[in-house]
This record gives structure tokens, C-alpha cells and sequence, in this order.
């Protein structure tokens, strides 16, 4: 570990911009789902980080933190305000009009800001933070100066609310530390203002002030630590979660390529039992040969085969599965109703694909029939795909569903929204497997 330091440490000194490192060091305990004390599971999130290691998309994914404040700024300023027209009416009205409007267009300006497409870039930031906080310092001087004595501190009232987000906005973007610091600072500043206006300093006031900026402090820390422990729970289940989904895949490739070859050579030697040693010996090369050309294609043009696979519509996977199928003995009657090519999306077409090579492949292996219907439908919202044979058909009691209809089949459409059905013993024998996915 480049540098070491805590997550948590971190995350209260520097602010939103320490979640960035939140990817680093991540223990797999964190993302144990065996039950856990809560502070044991919080202590292993708030361990080591590497702090040279910095994801870019969580450095710029965290600004948006700093819409809280800013959102909370937009509606209580004006709510204050309004307040103190319905008190005071038009005494004082002109300067903290004035001030309330500038506050709502800083913070429609910060809103803007935050959502705009360019590229984020921290000295920008800094330079609106430091608008912003000139705005928030000056502001109850000027109120002070130019406000009646007897309108003051409802004034000041609405300047306060402007104040508390600034303390949070400060505290979520640079740390506990910075809004700390500011908020220490405040209690001189509106003894200052107070004097200004009515020739005391007001102390009472003022540390009702300070406690009320106290409050706001602990309530930023507390969204910052939600935020920063949440964001890093939750990368340690997506890394979990990743892994499993990986194995599974891996674990499908394994069952749907080798084991259906180990399977097929199997099969073929016990069905050409009166076949010589040669020819016997010429078709498991011929498997063989096959197979690792799969693999190769899988292991080295993985990404270039999803890519031109994605380009194609359904009906035409289905048509290069059904002719795939051919060449292993399996004719496949394809019926296809008219669709959208932009129907359904690239990853749901190749799920329901692989699942429809799976059912063709447990026709051919156990049916003991070499023909199958495969339709495909528009159906409740979605793409239904139904195979149908007419072999032996299967009874679910003795053959409860094996890896190959529960993952290869069930879990991959489950992955993308979708379900799947196997009915056996239907009226003219054999087995009917219905897939769905929706739009």
C-alpha cells in the first residue's frame, strides 16, 4: 500500500473529494453477507486506503454532493425572506431583497455549474467556492449598515439561513476541519455585525447563531459519512457481486462448450458402437478439433464476437444457432414474427440466444428425437421463445432441473428480466421450454 491511510480519517479531513479513493483496499470482509456486528462491519469500510489511487469517475461523481446544501440555500433563504416581508413590509425591503435574490442566482449558478457536461476542473471549483464564501462573509456587514435597528435581526435572519448552507457546503466539499474553522469565525462575524448596527455586540444572539451553525456542521458530517461509508459498501458488494456473475459465466462457458463435447464424444461412441476404431477415432478429432476453436475464439475475440453479434437482429442469431445446430445432427424449424430490429437490446438478444442453444442441446442429447420447432413471438410486453419437440419428454420428479437449466438456462435470463418455463408430458409427448425477456 502506496503512502497508507485510513478511509474514514480521510474522509473527515479532505471532504467528498476523499471518496475518490474509496475503491482502494477494499477487504473482502466488507462485503461478507454472513451476519456481522454493525461496528465491526463500519471499522473494516473506515480501514486502509491508498490514497495515490484515485478513480476518476468517483472524483467527479462526488461533486454532487454539494447539492444539498445548495438545494437547501435555494429554498430557505426565500422562505426567510418571505417571513420577513409579512413582519416588516417594506421596511428594509430594497437591501435584503437584494440579497436574497443574489443568493438564489449564486446557487442557481452552482446548480448549473454541477450539471454541466464539461469536464470537472478543481480550480473552477474553487474559484466559485471562493465567490461564494466572500458573498456569505460580506453580506450580513452590509445588511448591518444598511437595515433598520428595529428590522435587524429578522434580517439577519435570512443572511442566517445563507450561512448554515455555506457551513455545510464548506464541510462536505473541503472537510470537517474547513467548516469547523468557518464556523468558529462566524461567531466574531455576527458580534461584528451587531455592533455595526445597533452599537452592541449582542452576545447572546450571536452564540444562538454558533449553536444553530453547530447543528448544520454535524448534520453535513453526518451525510459525509453516510455518503462516503455507503459509496464504499456498496463498491465492496458490486466487486463481490462482479466476481460471482464472472464465475457463473465462466462456470456456463465450462458447461455449454467442453462438457457438451466431453458429452457429444460420449454419446457418439456408445451410438456408433458398430463403427470401426478409425472412423470412431476420426469423429472424437473432429469434436476435439472443434471445440478448442470455440474456445480460442472465446478466449481471444470475446469482445470482437459480442460486437458483430450485437450488430445482428435476433432472427438471424437464432438462424446461425439453428445452423450451428444443424451440423451436430439437430434440424431446427425456425418461425420468427415480425420485429423490431432495435426491439430488444444487444445483451438481453444474446442471453435469450444462449439460453435457446442450451434447450437445443438437452433436445438433442435427451429427447431422442433430432427435429425441433423454435418460434419466436412477441408476447406480454417482451420476446417469447418457444422450443418444441416431440421426443421422450422427461418426468420433473426423477430429473429435477440440473446446471444446465437452472444457470445455463434460468439464472442467464434472470440476469437480464427475463423467465423461463420447462413443460414435459404434454399432449403428443415431448418438451416445451418457454424463454421471455422484455423490451
Amino acid at each position: 500500500m502506496a503512502g497508507g491511510g485510513n478511509f474514514l480519517v480521510a474522509l473527515l479531513r479532505r471532504g467528498a473529494p476523499a471518496i475518490a479513493t474509496a475503491t482502494s483496499e477494499l477487504p473482502d470482509e466488507i462485503a461478507d453477507p454472513a451476519p456481522m456486528h454493525a461496528l465491526r462491519r463500519i471499522s473494516r469500510m473506515s480501514g486502509p486506503i491508498d490514497p495515490t489511487e484515485r478513480d476518476t469517475l468517483l472524483l467527479r461523481a462526488t461533486r454532487y454532493v454539494v447539492l444539498i446544501p445548495l438545494g437547501f440555500r435555494l429554498l430557505a433563504v426565500p422562505g426567510q425572506f418571505g417571513v420577513y416581508v409579512f413582519q416588516h413590509g417594506t421596511t428594509g425591503l430594497v437591501p435584503v431583497g437584494v440579497f436574497t435574490l443574489l443568493s438564489v442566482l449564486l446557487n442557481l449558478v452552482g446548480f448549473r455549474w454541477m450539471f454541466r457536461s464539461a469536464p470537472f476542473r478543481g480550480r473552477d471549483a474553487g474559484k466559485l467556492l471562493a465567490v461564494d464564501l466572500v458573498f456569505t462573509v460580506l453580506s450580513p456587514l452590509v445588511l448591518a449598515l444598511a437595515v433598520p435597528a428595529e428590522a435587524y435581526f429578522d434580517a439577519l435572519a435570512v443572511s442566517s439561513a445563507h450561512l448554515f448552507g455555506e457551513v455545510g457546503l464548506l464541510t462536505l466539499a473541503l472537510g470537517v476541519p474547513t467548516g469547523l474553522v468557518f464556523g468558529l469565525a462566524a461567531f466574531p462575524l455576527r458580534m461584528l455585525a451587531n455592533w455595526l448596527n445597533t452599537g452592541r455586540f449582542h452576545v447572546g444572539p450571536a452564540l444562538s447563531t454558533f449553536s444553530a451553525l453547530l447543528v448544520e456542521m454535524f448534520l453535513a458530517t453526518a451525510a459525509l459519512l453516510l455518503t462516503g461509508l455507503g459509496t464504499r459498501l456498496a463498491l465492496a458488494y458490486g466487486t463481490r457481486n462482479g466476481r460471482l456473475a464472472e464465475r457463473a459465466q465462466q462456470h456456463r462457458m465450462l458447461h455449454d462448450t467442453v462438457l457438451q463435447t466431453l458429452e457429444a464424444m460420449a454419446l457418439a461412441d456408445t451410438v456408433n458402437a458398430t463403427s470401426s476404431a478409425e472412423e470412431r477415432l476420426v469423429e472424437m478429432q473432429r469434436l476435439a478439433r472443434a471445440q478448442a476453436i470455440e474456445i480460442r475464439q472465446t478466449i481471444e475475440s470475446a469482445a470482437s464476437e459480442r460486437a458483430e453479434e450485437g450488430a445482428r437482429p435476433l432472427g438471424e442469431k437464432l438462424a446461425a444457432l439453428a445452423a450451428e445446430m444443424a451440423r451436430d445432427g439437430l434440424r431446427a424449424q425456425l418461425v420468427v414474427a415480425e420485429l423490431d430490429d432495435d426491439t430488444l437490446s444487444e445483451v438481453r438478444q444474446i442471453a435469450i440466444r444462449d439460453a435457446v442453444r442450451e434447450a437445443m442441446r438437452n433436445t438433442m442429447k435427451h429427447s431422442g428425437t433430432d427435429r425441433v420447432v423454435v418460434r419466436v413471438e412477441e408476447r406480454e410486453g417482451g420476446i417469447a421463445v418457444i422450443t418444441r419437440d416431440h421426443g421422450a419428454g422427461f418426468d420433473k420428479a426423477e430429473h429435477p432441473a440440473g446446471f444446465g437449466i437452472s444457470e445455463s438456462i434460468t439464472a442467464r435470463l434472470a440476469e437480464v428480466g427475463g423467465t423461463s418455463l420447462v413443460e414435459s408430458g404434454l399432449p403428443g409427448g415431448g418438451t416445451r421450454v418457454t424463454l421471455w425477456v422484455p423490451f
